[in-house]
């Protein structure tokens, strides 16, 4: 295993400006305070398996489009 900090990217960002929903209104969905979900966006907090399943139910997509283990593709890009 790496001495590497391990990286969990994410998409929450992405999915809540789709959706409009504000840092604060997915945290008071989640039951988690509202820097919580900044900390995760910023990538310096990963996420309980719990929570990460909560988020995808409150989205309403599989885990796999809000959390992965490499970098998403930028928007647009060719894959």
């Amino acid at each position: 295993m790496s001495a590497e900090r391990e990286s969990v990217y994410n998409r929450i960002a992405v999915l809540r400006a789709e959706r409009g929903v504000s840092r604060r209104e997915l945290a008071a969905a989640l039951g988690v305070h509202y820097q919580t979900i900044g900390y995760l966006e910023r990538g310096e907090y990963s996420p309980s398996l719990h929570l990460a399943l909560r988020m995808a139910r409150f989205f309403e997509v599989p885990v796999e489009v809000v959390f992965s283990l490499a970098p998403f593709p930028r928007l647009g890009s060719a894959r």
